[in-house]
C-alpha cells in the first residue's frame, strides 16, 4: 500500500509544481532571464570642459542639453537629416531633372497608405481554428520562368528583328499533384 502511496505522489509531483509556476517561482529558481531592455540602455556623453566660463551653473535635476532621449536617438539613426540643420533648398542640375524625367510620373501622394493597407490584406494572422481546419499550406500557383530556354528565345528574336514580347515566354511546368501529395 505505501508504494502505491509513493508513486502517486510522484507522479503528482510534477502537476503540482506546473501549478506554482508563477513570476516568483520561476525567477526564484532561475528559470527566467531578465534581460535588460534595450531600447532604454543609453550611453552617457563624455564630459567635456566647456569653452566658455561664464555659464551658469547647472540646476540640480535638470536635464543636460546635449543628452539625447533615447527616442531622439533612434529618430537620428533612423532618419540622420532629421538632426542635421536644414539648409536652402539646392536647384536642381538639368542632369538631375532629366534622370528624374525620364522616370516616369512621380508617386501618389497616399502611396504608402495604399501598400500599408494592401499588405495588411495579405498578412492576415491565423487563428488557432484555423490552423486546425486548414492545417495544409495551399499549392504554390506562382509562375517560374526557365531561364535558359527564356534566354534562347530572347536572342533570336534579337537576331530575326523580331521584339522581345514576340512568342511566348519559357516557364517551368510543375508535375501533377498525386492524391496523397494533396493530403500530405
Amino acid at each position: 500500500m505505501a508504494p502505491i502511496r509513493i508513486l502517486c505522489a510522484a507522479a503528482l509531483l510534477p502537476l503540482v509544481l506546473s501549478g506554482c509556476e508563477g513570476s516568483d517561482f520561476s525567477r526564484s529558481f532561475g528559470l527566467t532571464r531578465d534581460a535588460p531592455d534595450e531600447f532604454t540602455v543609453t550611453t552617457q556623453p563624455p564630459l567635456s570642459m566647456p569653452p566658455d566660463f561664464t555659464l551658469r551653473p547647472p540646476r540640480p535635476g535638470a536635464p543636460r542639453p546635449q543628452e539625447v532621449t533615447p527616442r531622439q536617438g533612434a529618430e537620428i539613426a533612423l532618419i540622420p537629416q532629421s538632426s542635421m540643420p536644414q539648409r536652402a533648398p539646392v536647384s536642381e542640375s538639368t542632369g538631375q531633372e532629366a534622370l528624374v524625367a525620364s522616370a516616369g510620373p512621380r508617386a501618389p501622394a497616399d502611396i504608402r497608405t495604399k501598400i500599408d493597407a494592401d499588405a495588411a490584406m495579405e498578412a492576415t494572422d491565423r487563428s488557432f481554428a484555423d490552423e486546425l481546419m486548414f492545417w495544409h499550406t495551399p499549392a504554390d500557383k506562382s509562375v517560374v520562368v526557365d531561364p535558359q530556354r527564356e534566354s534562347r528565345r530572347l536572342r533570336s528574336n534579337a537576331a530575326l528583328g523580331k521584339p522581345a514580347t514576340a512568342g511566348d515566354t519559357a516557364i517551368i511546368q510543375r508535375k501533377k499533384q498525386s492524391l496523397l501529395d494533396m493530403i500530405f
